[in-house]
């Protein structure tokens, strides 16, 4: 006989894959759409006549409108479902990158540069939270860690169209193509049945029992009552110190390598494939890790792997330039430490209920995104004295305070979710 609940079975299903791909193909299409901007900042600079400062403004928006889109959309599915919403996020992500292909100006480039935003807010939560609440508790960090995946695999497509394929269509037509995968992934998820602990939960707040429904405002506004606000106060701000420990790397990260470091667009590309190689496998051991030692120890773990490979790429380049293979090892390093990023789906599955789940997780991981609306600024204008490898170094702090602030957190590896 099998169990009521998708999250109570002893092994995975084909529906557990199901859902598992189909969010993790969301997911990659997401963070391709978000990352291609940064292969591209160079050619549309040139074309639209922009500066630096413009496009550190055009990214920190998007990034920005991440927070928003994060919020609406994690209301949204608290309210009417994963699956719906799902599908939602992704066909405004993909309408907002095939629009940037005509931008003329900056603020026609900013307009839509920040409904991409918005669909790629609400995507991450949406996905994970779909993940979080169908896997069995035992194995939930090792499948939201694969979930994750799609983020180094993302960053992969971005450096191929970016780094191989603009310079034979342009960027606009780069822009163009990206809706294509993005609108097979919608059409796929049309199969996937609905989260049965939501729909579980939604029977037991339907109005005959509840006598009311809560509105939206009531759904974001409970983060902050006094049983949650302490807990997702410290989500938010763990969010805070890995996202910008993220952003500080990454945002001007292939710039770096280009302005600072004399590389040519390919070979850009080329090194920041073995950051995403890093990346893969940081994301896909961190599960293991966090379901067998437990959450806190493998945050830390791979914090610390981060800021040191960070350190070694910024501000000891000139120490190690000379041995490309060692360097090559740090930027691999730098990848496998973002692999931490893995922990927040089951983290936060696990830390909220079901009512409430996607609202917290898309609210804390996408406000954390907005406030790097300021970090590709920082960097540029600290660029102007000390370089982007000076900008790009403060990453390794904020990777350092995401490995310390996770242990105000309760250890909840292998915990039951919550109806």
């Amino acid at each position: 006989m099998n169990p009521s609940l998708l999250n109570e079975y002893e092994k995975p299903t084909r529906q557990h894959f199901e859902i598992l791909m189909m969010s993790w193909a969301g997911w990659v299409f997401d963070f391709y759409d978000l990352i291609l901007f940064t292969f591209l900042l160079i050619p549309i600079g040139q074309e639209l006549q922009l500066s630096n400062i413009d496009l550190s403004y055009i990214l920190g928006a998007s990034l920005a409108a991440t927070a928003l889109g994060g919020v609406i959309f994690g209301i949204l599915s608290d309210r009417y479902g994963r699956k719906s919403v799902l599908q939602w996020t992704i066909l405004t992500y993909s309408i907002g990158t095939f629009l940037c292909g005509i931008s003329n100006s900056l603020e026609v480039l900013l307009f839509f540069r920040i409904i991409t935003g918005l669909g790629v807010g609400g995507e991450w939560a949406t996905g994970q939270t779909y993940v979080g609440e169908t896997f069995p508790a035992k194995l939930r960090g090792r499948y939201g860690a694969f979930m994750q995946t799609g983020a180094p695999i993302g960053i992969v497509l971005a450096s191929v169209i970016g780094g191989f394929v603009a310079p034979a269509i342009g960027w606009r037509m780069c822009f163009f193509i990206s809706i294509l995968p993005a609108l097979l992934v919608v059409f796929i998820r049309k199969r996937l049945p609905e989260s049965d602990i939501w729909l579980e939960r939604k029977k037991l707040t339907t109005e005959a029992i509840t006598g009311t429904k809560k509105n939206a405002g009531e759904l974001f506004l409970r983060l902050f009552s006094p049983e949650y606000r302490k807990i997702f106060s410290r989500c938010l701000i763990l969010a805070i110190f890995d996202m910008s420990a993220y952003w500080f790397t990454y945002s001007w990260l292939p710039g770096y390598l280009h302005q600072q470091r004399q590389f040519s667009i390919v070979k850009s590309a080329g090194w920041m494939l073995i950051t995403q190689a890093g990346g893969l496998t940081g994301y896909l051991t961190f599960g293991f890790i966090a379901d067998k030692w437990g959450r806190r120890p493998a945050y830390s773990i791979y914090s610390v792997i981060m800021a040191a490979g960070l350190v070694m790429i910024t501000l000891m380049w000139d120490v190690v330039a000379a041995y490309p293979s060692v360097i090559l090892s740090f930027m691999f390093l730098v990848g496998f430490g973002t692999g931490m990023f893995s922990g927040y789906g089951p983290l936060f599955a696990e830390l909220f209920p079901t009512e409430i789940r996607n609202t917290a997780m898309g609210s804390a991981f996408n406000l954390a995104r907005g406030v790097q609306f300021f970090t590709p600024v920082v960097i540029a204008v600290i660029a102007e004295r000390y370089g982007l490898g000076g900008g790009i170094s403060l990453a390794a702090l904020f990777a350092l305070l995401t490995g310390a602030w996770i242990w105000v957190f309760p250890e909840t590896k292998g915990k039951k979710i919550l109806i």
